[in-house]
């Protein structure tokens, strides 16, 4: 039972950066049983006023937009097709603005709404070793596609993505101690397609550190992006490759921290999620700060 409230906690919290459509893969290293439903929603704000100008962090935004928000509702749904094997849909509508009213240099407007990626991914438990003093070790992996469906632009400041198509794949080491405390490994690659820009790939990394209790679940996390190639903000290269209109070819590097807390209110099938993280390093990259909430429902 355990297993499968924690597992439901993943409502695409980690959502994507307002210059890119990139984000760490929706998945943890929580095995739900064979036909285990979990549905969520979820509401997210963040806004920034820093900002890495390649790896320099400068006030103030690209554009000089000056400070930058985002409202983002999220859906997820993930079901157990069997014991260990899993599929998950994620879609977030978001909302970003400039704060100050200033326009977007590309696309004229100082607000940006709409439906941005629809996510499918599958997930697989290879490996599991259960040990007598009840602490374990899993080992699974992860494959996954994010597909445009909004009609937003690619381009500016105040984009909701990129419009490319990424394909992910994501290897997960998880161990939980008899202490009911755990940590988790995930590392992997994103490829980047898009008709429109030569958008660079990356590896992605997460480590955890988490407690497992019987009326909650906590856990802190920190999320890294190295982008495999790419421009920097301000140099006279994306200057002349034409700055603003050309964002997402960028060398886009971040560290995340993030804290979440989730607690059942009701049975065990409804939950409520609270989560709160911000930039410690970036390239090319806001330095912003979010907090969030989800409601779960999860099918025992």
């Amino acid at each position: 039972m355990l297993h499968t409230k924690k597992s439901s906690l993943l409502t695409a919290l980690l959502l994507c950066p307002l210059l890119t459509i990139f984000g760490q893969v929706p998945v943890d290293g929580f095995y739900a049983k064979k036909n285990t439903l979990t549905v969520a929603t979820g509401y997210h704000y963040k806004n920034y006023d820093q900002f890495y100008m390649g790896s320099t962090l400068s006030e103030g935004n690209p554009a000089g937009l000056g400070e930058i928000s985002s409202s983002i509702v999220s859906l997820y749904a993930k079901y157990a097709i069997l014991d260990g094997l899993s599929a998950t849909v994620t879609l977030p509508y978001i909302s970003v603005k400039s704060d100050d009213g200033v326009l977007d240099p590309v696309q004229q407007v100082d607000q940006v709404d709409g439906l941005q990626d629809l996510g499918l991914f599958i997930k697989a438990r290879i490996l599991e070793k259960n040990y007598e003093n009840t602490s374990g070790v899993t080992l699974g992996g992860a494959l996954g596609i994010t597909l445009p469906i909004g009609d937003y632009e690619g381009a500016g400041v105040l984009s909701l993505g990129n419009q490319a198509t990424t394909y992910n794949g994501t290897a997960i080491f998880h161990y939980t101690t008899s202490f009911k405390i755990f940590t988790e490994l995930q590392a992997g690659y994103s490829i980047r397609n898009s008709s429109d820009f030569d958008i660079p790939n990356a590896v992605l990394y997460s480590a955890k550190i988490g407690y497992l209790h019987k009326n909650f679940y906590f856990h802190t996390a920190v999320d890294v992006q190295n982008s495999a190639s790419g421009l920097d903000i301000g140099t006279p290269e994306f200057t002349e490759a034409g700055a603003a209109t050309i964002l997402p070819e960028t060398d886009v590097d971040f560290t995340n921290l993030s804290f979440t807390l989730y607690a059942p209110v009701y049975k065990n099938n409804f939950g409520v999620s609270l989560t709160y993280g911000f930039t410690i390093d970036g390239r090319n990259y806001s330095k912003e700060s979010g907090i969030g909430i989800g409601l779960v429902y999860n099918s025992n």
